[in-house]
C-alpha cells in the first residue's frame, strides 16, 4: 500500500525522506494525503489517488508516522463502512494494508484536485460545523473535471470513480 504525503503532513509525522512511486498496481492501495488547518484545528484529508474517493480526520495527537498509518487505516476502513463501501476495503485495502510504503504526490492534477476538495471541507468545517466524517460524504458527491472519463463527460463524482474501480477489479479477478 502506499501513502502518499504532501511535505506538510510528513513534516509533523517525520516519515523520512519521501520517494517517487508509479501508481500501485492495485488502485485502491494508494491514497494520496494532505494535512491542511481550519478554524486552528488540524485536520487530515486523505484520497484515493485514482478516484479521489476522500475522508478527512482530526490532525491532533499524529505525532508519528506509525500513529498515522494506524488512524488512517482505521478511518478509511470506518467511512467505507459507512459508505456501504466495506466488501471493497475488506477485499482490496485490507489485504496490501500489512506493508504501508510513503510517497511523494503522484502528479499535479491530483494534488490541484486535493487542494479543491480542502477548501471545500474547510468551508464545510468551519462555516457549517459539519463534522470531518460527514465531510467526507460531501466531498465524494463533488463534480470534479479531473475525473472526466470522456471528452463529452467534462466531470464525475469520487464515488462513482471509486465505484468504477470496484467493478474493474472484480472484472479482472474473474478473468483470472
Amino acid at each position: 500500500m502506499i501513502l502518499r504525503l504532501s511535505q506538510k503532513l510528513n513534516t509533523k509525522i517525520k516519515a523520512g525522506k519521501l520517494t517517487e512511486m508509479p501508481l500501485d498496481e492495485n488502485p485502491y492501495a494508494d491514497w494520496s494525503c494532505h494535512l491542511f488547518t481550519a478554524d486552528r484545528t488540524q485536520y487530515i484529508i486523505m484520497s484515493n489517488t485514482k478516484s479521489l474517493y476522500s475522508c478527512v480526520m482530526y490532525g491532533a495527537g499524529i505525532t508519528d508516522d506509525s500513529r498515522f498509518i494506524e488512524r488512517a487505516l482505521s478511518t478509511i476502513r470506518e467511512f467505507m463502512e459507512d459508505d456501504g463501501q466495506s466488501f471493497a476495503y475488506q477485499r482490496f485495502i485490507a489485504p496490501d494494508s500489512g506493508s504501508v510504503s510513503f510517497a511523494k504526490a503522484l502528479n499535479r492534477s491530483v494534488t490541484g484536485s486535493m487542494n479543491d476538495l480542502v477548501n471545500h471541507a474547510k468551508d464545510w468545517l468551519t462555516e457549517e460545523e459539519i463534522s470531518p466524517h460527514d465531510v467526507g460524504f460531501r466531498l465524494n458527491g463533488i463534480l470534479l473535471s479531473s475525473l472526466a472519463r470522456s471528452k463529452s463527460d467534462f466531470y464525475w463524482k469520487p464515488r462513482e470513480a471509486f465505484k468504477q474501480l470496484a467493478d474493474r477489479c472484480s472484472d479482472e479477478g474473474k478473468q483470472e
